[in-house]
């Protein structure tokens, strides 16, 4: 039975793949790929998902428990750490013995003091607008394999084709959502004051114009209104 390193990466990406592609929503995906990553990469017990947006905040997205969450705050709130340098400088940050780290000498104390020895942090993607890094934390190993770090590396790969999929898929039923609704805000508008369908659709624009805000909203507005009156016989 062949048990080559290359023949475990790829038996673990492939079960990865499957994991994350199960996910309809953008949401699902970024929760399947820290998992997937935990499961496929055990010497890594605590894995997230950080993204930088356009105001240049920080924000966790996913991950897969509260020390996770926690030591990517630490590196928010400090303005360094591996998580921070791999999403504004480097693709692929590599953390071996914290203790003896002095890149970052404010993060390294505050995250031994939470128990971690050892970091990878890998750029996912970057858009217009954004910019993710995957996060790998271990509180049991002091040093990483090679193997790990590349895995790590091709899990982001992998990850970001998947997210951008899953991304698009988000749009398209988000716009087809709100098209929905605005039809039937179309339609209530309609019923409601006795006319046709264009100007209906012109009340729509004109309220949201006048009040700014979005079309989208005062679609959801006007169905919401609807509904309540309804149950409250008004």
């Amino acid at each position: 039975m062949d048990t080559s390193p290359d023949l475990v990466v790829a038996e673990g990406l492939a079960r990865a793949s499957a994991l994350m592609n199960t996910s309809r929503s953008f949401q699902g995906t970024l929760d399947a790929i820290v998992q997937a990553t935990r499961t496929s990469l055990p010497e890594f017990g605590h894995v997230s998902i950080s993204v930088k947006n356009r105001q240049g905040t920080f924000e966790t997205e996913a991950g897969t428990d509260q020390l996770a969450w926690e030591l990517d705050g630490v590196q928010y709130e400090l303005g360094e750490g591996p998580c921070v340098q791999a999403v504004e400088d480097e693709p692929v940050v590599v953390v071996e013995h914290l203790g003896h780290e002095q890149r970052w000498p404010r993060y390294v104390p505050a995250a031994l003091e939470r128990g971690l020895r050892s970091q990878v942090a890998v750029r996912l993607f970057t858009d217009n607008q954004h910019v993710a890094g995957l996060n790998l934390y271990s509180t049991e190993r002091d040093d990483i394999d090679v193997g790990s770090a590349e895995t790590a590396r091709l899990f982001a790969t992998h990850a970001a084709i998947i997210l951008g999929h899953a991304q698009h898929e988000d749009q398209l039923t988000q716009a087809l959502q709100t098209r929905k609704t605005i039809g039937q805000a179309i339609g209530i508008v309609m019923e409601r004051y006795r006319i046709d369908a264009d100007r209906a659709f012109q009340f729509l624009i004109r309220a949201s114009s006048t009040s700014n805000v979005k079309l989208r909203d005062v679609a959801e507005e006007v169905v919401t209104s609807s509904i309540e009156r309804y149950r409250t016989g008004g």
